[in-house]
């Protein structure tokens, strides 16, 4: 999630078509289209495997302050505290509610780049964690850890959002404290490219879903799914969140998405350093001057983007497209994650190859693919057959688009390496989350704790 500081004054927003302009204002011709990913890991206590605190000598806030002093993050702060990191070259790291350390990697040109800057991270944080005695571990919900053991980071907007969670849905705070995602930022050049990669990535979003899938546990026991992070956030806030139907419409476009925007219940509003809980009112209504928190005060672009981010549909929209459907995990699925969507929607090969696959798919099919996903994985019923048939042709699709991007290594490698792990979940219908049952039923014996070792990063 994002992290505001002040700076220099927004623009303000004097209509609705200052909003479609910002949105328009993303678009990009091919030759600067970039890849931006963002992956979210645990930290817990290589003794204990419970969550890491905040505060103390071996908490969140020790480990970015070595960051700092290593190797030469900035500190983000709210009052006295440090929130995020940034870097000029190497992006953001960022706190999720629970303590989920994420990296918003630096918009970069290939996989390659990728690759390197997700292992490049990862040396520092091990490098540190080692020292600290705590571990990272990549996988979609925690493991072991109870809603009441996860820690809280003292981020002022999730101060907001706690208390609003409960009010909307049912597993909001599982959401917020216990989830950990891998996402991908792409471009697009102009409204129809827009349009039909958003309507491309809806659909197969429930097939990233199962290919991704790594969160069968909730405290220490089975769960019944494959993905509970993809479950939990059907029932986090119907609002903010799903399929998005509307995509598919006659008329999407920028306006479309902007007037779906307007009318999501806000969080808050940030000024002067806090964030003033709005939470329940429209920006509709902000854009009117009609928040009972700020009457006659109307929003700024800022506001504008702030807004956006407290979206949570399958794939989101700002000034790019956020592919939002993945489980966390480790390096190999970290770069696949971008890679998978790359190769699909990179090329326009590829994406008409992939419109032609999901073209003819209901709305009531595309529902059901992002129902059954989260429990059953790549064998949730679809048609004559499952969604396993459907991950393997776009899986396939993918590795061609990716040979006809030729984006090479120094060893003259193309950029399909990254995404040939998932052709063998295609392939066999298993993901991560069946290794996971299959060794808690097996070796481990019904316990949870080996994760901790050979899924940590």
């Amino acid at each position: 999630m994002s992290t505001r500081q002040d700076g220099a004054p927004s623009p303000p927003v004097r209509s609705r078509e200052d909003l479609v302009g910002w949105i328009a204002a993303g678009c990009k011709p091919q030759d600067q289209w970039l890849i931006g990913t963002e992956h979210e890991k645990f930290v817990f206590d290589l003794e204990t495997h419970a969550p890491v605190p905040y505060e103390g000598p071996r908490g969140i806030r020790a480990l970015m302050q070595a960051l700092i002093e290593r190797y030469g993050w900035e500190a983000v702060t709210e009052g006295e505290n440090i929130i995020a990191l940034s870097h000029p070259e190497r992006g953001t790291v960022s706190l999720e509610p629970g303590g989920q350390f994420e990296l918003s990697g630096a918009p970069l040109s290939t996989l390659h780049e990728t690759a390197d800057e997700t292992q490049a991270h990862l040396n520092e944080v091990l490098d540190i964690g080692k020292q600290l005695g705590i571990g990272f571990l990549g996988v979609g919900f925690t493991p072991k850890a109870t809603l009441s053991e996860m820690p809280r980071m003292p981020k002022q907007r999730y101060g907001v959002m706690t208390r609003y969670m409960p009010m909307v849905g049912k597993r909001g705070l599982d959401m917020m404290y216990r989830t950990c995602t891998v996402q991908v930022n792409l471009d697009f050049s102009d409204e129809a490219d827009l349009v039909k990669k958003f309507r491309v990535s809806l659909a197969l979003q429930p097939i990233a879903t199962a290919l991704f899938a790594c969160s069968p546990f909730t405290e220490g026991k089975l769960n019944g799914f494959k993905s509970l992070r993809s479950e939990v956030w059907r029932e986090t806030d119907p609002n903010r969140t799903g399929m998005l139907p509307f995509v598919f419409e006659p008329g999407m476009g920028y306006e479309r998405y902007v007037d779906y925007a307007l009318d999501v219940p806000m969080y808050f509003v940030y000024r002067s350093g806090r964030y003033i809980d709005v939470a329940g009112a429209s920006f509709r209504s902000f854009l009117e001057g009609k928040l009972p928190q700020l009457p006659g005060e109307t929003p700024t672009i800022d506001d504008w983007s702030d807004h956006l981010t407290t979206l949570f549909p399958e794939v989101r929209l700002k000034r790019f497209l956020e592919m939002r459907g993945a489980d966390g995990g480790r390096w190999r699925r970290i770069c696949a994650l971008p890679a998978f969507w790359v190769g699909l929607l990179y090329d326009r090969g590829a994406l008409d190859a992939a419109w032609d696959l999901v073209k003819d798919w209901s709305a009531e099919e595309r529902q059901a693919l992002r129902d059954g996903a989260p429990r059953h994985g790549l064998q949730t019923p679809f048609r004559k057959g499952t969604m396993q048939d459907v991950a393997r042709r776009a899986v396939d699709v993918s590795l061609h688009g990716l040979a006809r991007r030729h984006r090479l290594d120094a060893r003259g490698r193309d950029e399909t390496m990254y995404v040939e792990p998932l052709a063998g979940f295609a392939a066999s219908g298993r993901s991560i989350a069946d290794e996971l049952i299959a060794s808690f039923n097996g070796q481990w014996a019904g316990s949870v704790d080996p994760v901790f070792d050979e899924y940590a990063f």
